[in-house]
């Protein structure tokens, strides 16, 4: 009988050991650091992230994606920040920006790590609408960023942290007019190309640069007309005018494709008056490049500008093709990110935040402010 407790005794000592073994190789990884960007996933659906510790502060932030180095610089920013302000963050996304599952898992899992807040660029606000009542109701505030939570249950989001898209648009127009003040006259034209009409962003870039490029135009003292896509027609705030001496014509695909953009540039260029042309992002502005491989004309006698980044953008700003682009500040979008989480956090009041852009040419592009915010 002894032998036989003496065994039973002896079996429990050897299942705790292992028990001890096979927890001990379970921690959670460093808050402060994201997994690189070709193997950000999302975690399964009954995983819990460990809670920070008793009396920090710390951030879980869900991108839209890790697909390309525009998120890899709003991490950078991000990292700096928490850094200096002495608090931990997770940054995590989506492997595409059309796993909108796997971006829902995500917020989920950063509910459950119970941060002191939430950073969130929404795919879909609406897949999102569950987990963002569940940290409502935590008492976590959500910060948004690039596009933000459009459509958001009222008093969800704290403030956003992204471009003043419309600003940026008046900036290309501002840069685009130095470089054809000399050739405007009647009889020109001002190409604008739009990947859509319905994408708020995409659309106030394209009316900050129709407003402001009519009104320099009216400025030199000639007339202006708004033609093409009946959204710009209708919304811009130029003064339109029949038989202007200057036509900004603005051309939107009936598809959002490639080929569609790059007929629609194509239709721009092969017009003889046009002075001008710009793509309001990335799609656009690489549809012009595009488009002129045949006919030659950006960089000679149509002056092309773009907007965002990439490798095809880069190269047509560096060789000449394009004469510069819009890019926004991912970098400092980490930073105020953060920033805005660090105050929400505290109890503070908090407002959106514009995070800039900055217009760079072959000439500036490779100078440090600019370089961190080009990505491909």
């Amino acid at each position: 009988m002894k032998k036989k407790v003496l065994s039973a005794l002896l079996s429990v000592a050897m299942v705790a050991t292992l028990l001890v073994g096979c927890g001990g190789s379970n921690q959670p990884a460093p808050a402060d650091t994201a997994a690189p960007a070709d193997t950000q996933e999302a975690a399964p659906a009954d995983t819990q992230a460990a809670a920070p510790a008793e009396g920090s502060m710390h951030f879980e932030i869900v991108s839209k994606g890790f697909q390309h180095q525009y998120w890899q610089a709003v991490y950078k920013g991000a990292q700096n920040k928490s850094k200096e302000l002495g608090v931990t963050m997770n940054f995590v996304g989506p492997n595409s920006e059309s796993d909108i599952a796997d971006q829902v898992q995500m917020l989920n899992n950063a509910i459950n790590a119970n941060p002191s807040a939430i950073g969130l660029a929404a795919l879909d606000t609406s897949a999102c609408l569950d987990a963002i009542t569940a940290a409502q109701n935590a008492g976590i505030p959500i910060v948004g960023f690039d596009s933000g939570v459009p459509g958001a249950p009222e008093g969800a989001i704290v403030a956003n942290a992204a471009t003043d898209n419309y600003a940026a648009g008046e900036l290309a127009a501002e840069e685009a007019y130095k470089l054809i003040e000399d050739k405007l006259a009647a009889g020109t034209r001002i190409g604008v190309l739009s990947q859509d009409a319905t994408s708020e962003s995409i659309v106030n870039r394209g009316l900050g640069f129709v407003d402001k490029i009519a009104a320099l135009v009216a400025d030199k003292g000639l007339t202006v007309n708004v033609e093409g896509n009946e959204k710009f027609v209708s919304d811009t705030k130029a003064t339109k005018t029949e038989g202007a001496d200057v036509v900004i014509e603005v051309l939107v695909p009936s598809q959002v494709t490639s080929e569609l953009s790059s007929i629609d540039c194509q239709t721009l260029l092969n017009k003889k008056d046009t002075i001008c042309i710009y793509g309001s992002n990335q799609h656009s502005a690489e549809a012009m490049v595009t488009a002129n491989e045949n006919i030659g004309r950006l960089g000679k006698d149509v002056v092309g500008v773009g907007f965002d980044s990439g490798a095809v953008i880069k190269a047509a700003v560096a060789d000449g093709t394009l004469a510069g682009a819009i890019t926004q500040a991912p970098v400092a979008m980490g930073e105020a990110v953060i920033d805005l989480l660090y105050k929400a956090a505290n109890g503070e009041s908090v407002s959106d935040v514009d995070t800039g852009c900055q217009w760079f040419t072959a000439e500036n592009m490779n100078n440090e402010e600019i370089a961190q915010n080009l990505y491909d």
